[in-house]
């Protein structure tokens, strides 16, 4: 019911909007996770102006108002004060994981929309603190997660789920991560928050183990598990002393089991996933090739995926089109506020796994 109630109210929000050819006024909130490049980089295709940067850190604004081009002047260090002058339509968060609860409690009563970047929330408590407020005021609330825009994904997505010509989703194998964030070297405003299990939640449990519940709610279609189990290691606590670089999650289904590997020790970045059906299987090796064998196939065969058409090939396309009322979102999809629910409860469930050592059996909703 409460799911119901989440799509009902987001589907109320939608009339308040209309198809326009103005730009979206957004702001960007925080500048301290490395995926604000996605924005501030990003051409002008005219669906959304940047009329509002909060950021506290005067040193870390200058810098990028000066790799990106963007004025100080819009520059502000306290979030009530930008969202009073400014009056955005929507805002994007790209803060610490536990500072995206006091953006929704900030923007929500406003009824400014909010997209953050994955996760969702810090903690479920966090997760469900915003949930109500979204409904609440009657505002869109989504995560952005890299992968959402992975051609392959969707092309994958609609041969198994859609078309269900892999027979019944038996296991799904989801692996994600990189040599770790010093190895590749974010910046000290990033690596600060990021391993720090205050701000962040946990290491690579959090920063990575996202990415595969995210898929997984999306092709389990909302469907929740009954268990989780997950042990985290630290191959390099002289690097991540206070957090996990290493996480394996095993997540159960009634009728599949999905296998989540989150890693800050890859020898080179991956973002992959494997689907395993009763009659066949679909691997995507990246955002566009694919490794894919149906019944009658002697062996499997590469396909490339067509890139995703636009709104729907960007975060802020995408939020954009929402809110002006030029897509649908389809129910559990990846951005979505009930699938990335789903997905705190998964990592809820792992981090305390991790903690105890036991099996985490998931309360029926």
């Amino acid at each position: 019911m409460r799911r119901l109630l989440v799509i009902f109210a987001l589907l109320i929000s939608l009339t308040s909007y209309s198809q326009t050819e103005k730009p979206l006024r957004v702001a960007v909130v925080g500048l301290v996770h490395t995926h604000v490049h996605w924005i501030l980089g990003r051409e002008d295709r005219g669906d959304i102006e940047i009329v509002g940067i909060q950021e506290s850190n005067t040193d870390l604004a200058r810098r990028y108002s000066v790799q990106h081009n963007f004025s100080m002047d819009i520059v502000y260090s306290d979030l009530d004060t930008m969202l009073e002058e400014v009056k955005p339509d929507a805002v994007f968060a790209f803060n610490t994981i536990y500072d995206h609860l006091q953006v929704v409690e900030k923007c929500a009563p406003r009824g400014i929309h909010v997209m953050v970047e994955k996760p969702l929330a810090v903690s479920l408590d966090h997760a469900k603190q915003m949930e109500a407020l979204a409904v609440k005021h009657n505002i869109w609330l989504l995560t952005n997660y890299e992968t959402t825009w992975y051609g392959s994904n969707h092309a994958i997505f609609d041969l198994a789920v859609k078309e269900n010509r892999l027979g019944d989703i038996r296991k799904m194998v989801i692996h994600d991560g990189h040599q770790g964030p010093e190895e590749i070297g974010v910046n000290k405003e990033f690596l600060e928050w990021l391993t720090d299990p205050h701000w962040n939640g946990a290491g690579a449990l959090t920063d990575f183990g996202c990415y595969g519940a995210n898929l997984s709610t999306w092709f389990m279609q909302g469907e929740r598990p009954i268990e989780v189990f997950a042990f985290t290691q630290q191959m390099k606590p002289d690097k991540y002393p206070k957090v996990d670089d290493e996480a394996t999650i095993l997540v159960t289904y009634p009728g599949a089991q999905v296998i989540i590997q989150a890693s800050w020790n890859w020898p080179f970045n991956r973002k992959d996933m494997e689907v395993y059906g009763a009659v066949g299987y679909a691997i995507a090796d990246d955002g566009s090739n694919m490794r894919i064998r149906l019944p009658g196939d002697e062996k499997w065969q590469m396909h490339k995926a067509a890139p995703l058409n636009s709104p729907a090939d960007d975060p802020f396309a995408y939020f954009a089109a929402v809110l002006n009322g030029e897509i649908q979102p389809e129910p559990y999809n990846p951005s979505s506020l009930e699938n990335n629910m789903i997905v705190m409860e998964i990592l809820q469930a792992a981090m305390n796994s991790a903690q105890s050592g036991k099996s985490i059996v998931l309360n029926k909703d």
